[in-house]
């Protein structure tokens, strides 16, 4: 006969085992809380993104109208300028006095669109010379006049506030 052992579990072994168990329970629990809240966070992180995006494309789509409108508001502006130069040149009987006013008149109009934009002319001879607004393209030996002095403007300049859209053109005395 062979004798076999018999295992006989003590109270003690029933509660560690007991234990380990509930542990275990425990870990799988807080295991499935952690996943639950790594897919919460990953699905508002995805949301936020998701949000920018849309952000950013409705500003660039806001931007590119708010450029269109200001340059339709300019245009518009405009029109009554050219329309009066379509009138200049279809009149065909007017006298060169005439014809010099309505351009002189014309002018003063297209002007004030530029006034009313907040648009300003610079360069005039005699200023002192700035190479950040003005572009020499003359120099000239001029003892009646001080050094880097404005001598005469082939084109004017033009700026809104504090941004040259053209530098004046001119001749400086040396």
């Amino acid at each position: 006969m062979t004798k076999k052992k018999v295992e006989i579990e003590t109270p003690e072994e029933e509660i560690k085992e007991e234990e380990q168990q509930e542990e275990k329970a425990e870990e799988q629990t807080a295991e499935e809380k952690l996943s639950a809240e790594l897919a919460a966070q990953k699905e508002a992180y995805l949301r936020l993104a998701a949000e920018y995006d849309n952000f950013r494309k409705r500003t660039v789509k806001e931007k590119e109208e708010s450029f269109t409108n200001a340059k339709s508001t300019v245009f518009a502006d405009l029109l009554p300028v050219l329309d009066n130069f379509d009138r200049a040149l279809a009149t065909e009987d007017a006298s060169l006095e005439d014809f010099k006013k309505g351009v002189e008149m014309t002018y003063t109009q297209f002007s004030e669109v530029f006034k009313n934009y907040g648009v300003e002319t610079f360069g005039e001879p005699g200023d002192q010379f700035d190479p950040n607004i003005h572009n020499a393209v003359m120099h000239e030996d001029d003892e009646s006049l001080e050094a880097n002095v404005v001598k005469e403007v082939f084109q004017k300049g033009y700026k809104i506030k504090d941004k040259i859209l053209r530098p004046a053109m001119v001749k400086v005395a040396n």
